[in-house]
């Protein structure tokens, strides 16, 4: 790999693209395995000098010349300064809301321009995703002017409490007298909280760019709570945030994310150590048993443990420990760069680890005993776990993120396939970019290139769980799928709403129906493959094959432990699901009884 060449995958440009689809999928799986997306040093070291520049250095010399405090490099003179902390929050929420931070450049898709977010949030006429049909006042899918005010009026009102400088805080004078500095005025959070809940009741993509299923809770505490009780209610945020997300890696998925995740650290050369996460590469690459130590060790016993060392620790060396783990397991992450690139917030919970723990000690007053009123405590911990706790119970009623599944790789996820020539459609919908395939040869990359990187993203998805499961349903949907354009959902979404990050429910059937209205598809052009995510009580995950001109054409299930055994490419053909209604049975006056889709091997030919 070079600074600005890739590692391409060894394919013979001539033929590859007339193979069929599961051995095109079958090479670009095992090529990701020792090169991961194969970008060019040149990407990842956009992307530093975007969050060194931006973030670390931009949001740092504002919070702290904002605030009063010593210069930027005077890290001593402001790290455990509150107002600095809340600043950089805000400073946060603003980058994401903008389009600045996560799902942004070409690693999620965006290659020209690199920035979704406010080129389409505040464009009227794009597409708008209302988070459920019972909210008043939010039918319809296209943007209007008062959209873009609302939206604008966000970044606006966080800007200005990001600027002003703060006001004077006397549970904060009580707590610590030597404080000059004072807290950002709570009434300027009032506005940016309505308008962010205003925004997402109108548009769930806005609400979950911004993260506000974790930044909202902050800005809450930051107006309402005193300054001790701030301090200890947003250490019951972050462990929350930590413990929920451990939680959600019991299961069979996670093992799957953490191999391809390695595989495309730029900052991991060793070919040997990525190979080394898969069985037995390049035959069996199934996540190892270093892979699994690497997800259940290094992942989800670090998430549940250690928030709660944080939490309760009264010895200085342990807490210190305890800190410096939290840390480098953010910039691990970082590191990887995962194709949601949420690396500010990474960042930021590595500062926070400090901050919180190391700048406000649970021995000096600032433990979860020491909160005003216990039952101030029991109700945060109520309000913080609730949406975690539905989310897994029932997933297609909150998003992943609200129910803090990052990178637990249980996630609602889909497949686009499109016939011969249909996804030049997509072209149609108002936006400010086009096509990915079509941003890249806009570039100046020929077709043959533009498109076996673009399908370098469904043989990723083929290396998760949820993937087998999806190819099995397309397979099992549409005979001649060779000939057809399959992509990833998560990208795809990224290029018409501006934003995904990995969340399925952007992309489900509301989605579909908004670029029916627009590119007016003809029954199955243009067919989709979706899962939700696995309910933590269930073996199966629920999916639908969606006909963009017909709407929803069949449900069924698959079991999980069929996905995750199985090899990306099915060399045995597709996972086994039961069809639970199917539209073309409804119409021939068959009923909704269960019908399986079985593999040669087990019961003859498949029904």
């Amino acid at each position: 790999m070079g600074f600005k060449t890739g590692d391409f995958p060894p394919v013979d440009l001539e033929t590859f693209l007339d193979k069929p689809l599961l051995e095109r999928t079958k090479a670009l799986a095992l090529h990701w395995v020792e090169y991961g997306f194969g970008s060019p040093k040149m990407i990842p070291t956009t992307y530093v000098v975007k969050v060194l520049v931006l973030y670390i250095i931009g949001g740092t010399a504002l919070a702290t010349w904002t605030s009063g405090t010593g210069p930027f490099w005077d890290v001593a003179s402001w790290w455990n300064e509150p107002i600095v902390y809340q600043k950089l929050v805000l400073w946060t929420v603003f980058l994401e809301a903008f389009g600045l931070a996560g799902s942004w450049g070409p690693i999620a898709g965006k290659f020209k321009p690199m920035t979704g977010g406010i080129l389409f949030w505040a464009r009227p006429g794009t597409i708008r995703l209302r988070p459920w049909r019972r909210v008043p006042f939010s039918n319809g899918d296209r943007r209007t002017v008062a959209d873009v005010v609302l939206y604008l009026g966000l970044l606006v009102t966080l800007l200005v409490a990001i600027v002003l400088p703060g006001v004077p805080s006397a549970t904060l004078s009580a707590a610590r007298t030597d404080n000059t500095t004072g807290l950002v005025n709570p009434t300027l959070l009032i506005a940016p909280m309505v308008l962010l809940v205003l925004c997402g009741l109108r548009d769930k993509t806005i609400f979950l760019a911004a993260r506000a299923e974790q930044y909202l809770p902050a800005m809450v505490f930051f107006t309402f709570l005193p300054f001790i009780d701030m301090i200890i209610a947003l250490k019951l945020l972050i462990a929350t945030v930590w413990v929920c997300a451990g939680v959600s890696k019991f299961g069979l998925h996670f093992s799957n994310v953490v191999a391809p995740m390695v595989s495309n650290s730029p900052c991991i050369p060793s070919k040997w150590f990525k190979r080394a996460q898969y069985r037995d590469f390049p035959r069996d690459i199934r996540p190892s048993k270093v892979a699994s130590t690497l997800a259940h060790v290094g992942g989800t016993v670090v998430e549940i443990v250690t928030p709660l060392v944080l939490l309760f620790s009264t010895n200085l060396y342990l807490t210190a420990a305890a800190v410096a783990l939290m840390v480098l397991f953010h910039l691990f992450i970082t590191s990887t760069f995962p194709l949601a690139v949420p690396l500010e917030w990474n960042v930021l919970f590595a500062f926070a680890s400090v901050f919180l723990f190391l700048g406000f000690p649970a021995w000096t007053g600032y433990g979860v005993g020491d909160m005003s009123s216990p039952w101030l405590t029991v109700g945060i911990v109520a309000c913080l776990v609730f949406f975690p706790v539905l989310g897994n119970l029932r997933p297609d009623l909150v998003s992943f993120l609200p129910s803090m599944r990052q990178y637990a790789g249980n996630w609602a996820s889909a497949l686009w396939a499109f016939a011969p020539g249909a996804e030049a459609k997509l072209n149609a919908v108002t936006r400010p970019t086009t096509n990915q395939v079509d941003q890249l040869q806009a570039m100046g990359y020929p077709f043959p290139v533009a498109e076996i990187t673009m399908q370098q993203t469904i043989a990723w998805r083929s290396m998760h769980s949820q993937g087998r499961g999806l190819f099995s349903v397309l397979i099992n949907t549409i005979p001649e799928l060779d000939r057809w354009t399959v992509r990833e959902a998560e990208f795809g979404c990224n290029s018409v709403i501006g934003f995904n990050f990995g969340e399925g429910h952007l992309h489900n059937e509301d989605l579909i129906n908004a670029l029916q209205s627009r590119c007016r598809f003809e029954p199955g052009e243009f067919v989709v493959a979706w899962v939700e995510s696995q309910a933590i009580h269930s073996k199966v995950q629920h999916y639908k094959v969606i006909d963009a001109a017909l709407g929803v054409i069949e449900r069924g299930t698959w079991k999980v432990s069929d996905a995750v055994n199985e090899q990306p490419w099915l060399p045995n053909g597709p996972i086994p699901t039961e069809v639970s209604w199917s539209l073309a049975r409804e119409q021939a006056g068959a009923g909704t009884a269960a019908t399986p889709h079985r593999r040669d091997d087990e019961v003859g030919t498949p029904a």
